[in-house]
């Protein structure tokens, strides 16, 4: 693979934006030497890290693409079986994919009527969640996830979800558990799950919940876009979900940018692959997250928090995976849909 210079590029470094500056490509990494590479001008746009959206639901292929033309070049994939449509994601690219494998879920609510949802996915009891945890250790998936309720919504018992996620833990796996209902997030974050994902689209997350997750170093993956979609389930009702992060943000809980997109029959609603997550990065905004938080909720704070090592940021021996975007996102964060190129793992993607 060629090596490729991209000159007078201001880059995003966690913090603002740099001068402009030549970022060398070096095959799938990023190097130092421009020395016969071939050269772009970027012409003072803007350099991103590739894009990590931290919730995502992939089927096929194609979802991957959809991804990459967007600029996100990582995808923490939810919910996906069975292991060997896993293992033929993992591979297809452009886009990088990661999964959880099967979700465990509850006998009741709306997970167990997924078309194609596994029967073993179904847990009821402390000892059905180490079964589960064991069985996704033999498919080789990067995290485990769960799906918590409110007692009395049809979701694993409270000691399950304890189980699974101290199971997860001593398996060197971290667990991210669903919680869409204020009783649902006390149970999950009661679990001391590693991440917990949504927030409620009606009711407010106890005050207690919020101060308890800040303390456990607990990280929240919100999908505002997802929650948005459901709203019309709910009567026309105002909606909590940007007050319940903006309750978060004001505590220093860590939050991720992710959206939930799928194309599947038994979710709430479609959210889009790709493009929800600009839309999400307004909806962050609206919740009061400055462009830099949002800006990092996306790239290097998904990649610590999820042990993604080599990415998220841009600095020589990572992952050449980014994106070129006319204009200034830290002063206008449209300017993340003014894609002109991207590059995953140093290919760049036809856009």
């Amino acid at each position: 693979m060629a090596k490729t210079a991209l000159r007078n590029a201001r880059v995003f470094d966690g913090r603002g934006l740099t001068e402009p500056r030549t970022v060398v490509i070096d095959g799938a990494v990023l190097g130092t030497d421009p020395s016969g590479a071939r050269e772009i001008d970027a012409a003072g746009a803007t350099l991103l890290p590739g894009f990590i959206d931290s919730h995502v639901h992939l089927t096929e292929p194609a979802q991957l693409a959809l991804l990459a033309e967007w600029g996100i070049t990582t995808g923490l994939d939810m919910a996906c079986f069975p292991a060997s449509r896993v293992a033929a994601l993992r591979s297809a690219g452009p886009a990088d994919f990661r999964s959880a494998g099967t979700p465990a879920i509850g006998p009741g609510g709306m997970h167990v009527r997924i078309p194609g949802m596994p029967a073993s996915a179904v847990v009821t009891s402390a000892a059905e969640a180490v079964r589960f945890v064991e069985e996704r250790v033999a498919d080789g998936v990067d995290y485990v996830k769960g799906v918590a309720e409110a007692p009395g919504d049809g979701g694993p018992p409270a000691e399950a979800l304890r189980a699974l996620v101290d199971t997860a833990r001593k398996r060197g796996l971290d667990t991210v558990l669903h919680a869409a209902t204020p009783g649902a997030y006390h149970l999950a974050v009661a679990t001391g799950a590693r991440f917990v994902t949504h927030v409620p689209v009606l009711g407010r997350i106890a005050p207690e919940d919020v101060a308890a997750m800040k303390a456990a170093g607990q990280t929240a993956i919100p999908t505002l876009t997802m929650m948005e979609a459901a709203l019309p389930y709910f009567a026309g009702a105002p909606g909590d979900f940007v007050a319940n992060v903006a309750a978060l943000r004001a505590a220093g809980v860590e939050i991720l940018a992710g959206t939930d997109s799928n194309a599947d029959p038994g979710a709430p609603a479609a959210v889009p692959h790709g493009s929800s997550l600009h839309h999400e990065f307004k909806l962050l905004a609206e919740a009061g997250l400055t462009t830099v938080e949002i800006l990092r909720a996306a790239t290097v704070d998904p990649a610590q928090a999820f042990g993604l090592t080599d990415r998220g940021e841009i600095r020589p021996g990572l992952r050449a995976d980014l994106v070129l975007v006319d204009g200034d996102p830290v002063a206008d964060l449209s300017a993340t849909r003014a894609i002109r190129a991207v590059w995953c793992a140093g290919t760049e993607i036809s856009r």
